[in-house]
């Protein structure tokens, strides 16, 4: 089994690398496999909803090739979950990784359809719930299964190497990969009945 992990952050090996770093070790530690794309720094399209995609028959392609999007669709094809990280930019999903999400899940619908999927957010402060959402959002147009963790996968950090800090938000994050396996484990018939084994949990507040 494998868990594809888009990093959506211009930082390369920026904080929401290092989320998705947590999250592919614990994968690990289960034997699940994980790859990661980084979206880049670069720009992205957006959808002009030409719907050239519906013209390509059974390949499901974005006509717009000069972006990450089609590689990400390709890869899933053969991948059976999916995790998506961004930072937070202005209360919202930084705009390369909304841009890059709606255009590969509109394109490439049927290598996403049904498989389990889930997000993280990342962010110095504010809007870490909003952008949260808006990541999951697409996903449940396609009958994706949700794959949560202990709290919102929410991990803290502005200078790069500061959500190293944010011990509850790593954590989050190992327990989203408990889950994800848990339930990759169940879809695919693995023998196991036992709900996942997770850590006791770390409280990390703002005001010490």
């Amino acid at each position: 089994m494998k868990v594809l992990l888009i990093n959506g952050s211009p930082r390369k090996e920026g904080n929401t690398n290092l989320a998705l770093q947590a999250v592919a070790q614990q994968l690990n530690k289960h034997g699940v496999d994980s790859e990661m794309v980084w979206v880049g720094n670069r720009p992205v399209r957006g959808c002009i909803a030409c719907n050239k995609c519906r013209d390509n028959g059974k390949k499901q392609r974005c006509i717009f090739n000069d972006d990450p999007a089609n590689t990400i669709i390709e890869k899933m094809e053969q991948c059976d979950a999916i995790i998506i990280g961004a930072p937070v930019y202005y209360g919202q999903p930084a705009g390369q990784m909304l841009c890059m999400e709606q255009r590969m899940l509109y394109a490439g619908r049927d290598a996403f359809a049904g498989k389990p999927a889930s997000a993280i957010a990342v962010c110095r402060r504010g809007g870490s719930t909003a952008s949260y959402q808006t990541l999951l959002m697409p996903f449940q147009m396609l009958n994706m299964p949700i794959v949560t963790s202990q709290y919102w996968n929410i991990v803290f950090g502005s200078k790069p190497g500061e959500a190293a800090l944010d011990e509850e938000g790593l954590q989050t994050m190992r327990t989203l990969a408990n889950n994800m396996a848990w339930m990759l484990n169940k879809i695919h018939g693995v023998a196991t009945t036992d709900a996942p084994v997770n850590e006791p949990v770390v409280y990390q507040n703002f005001i010490r």
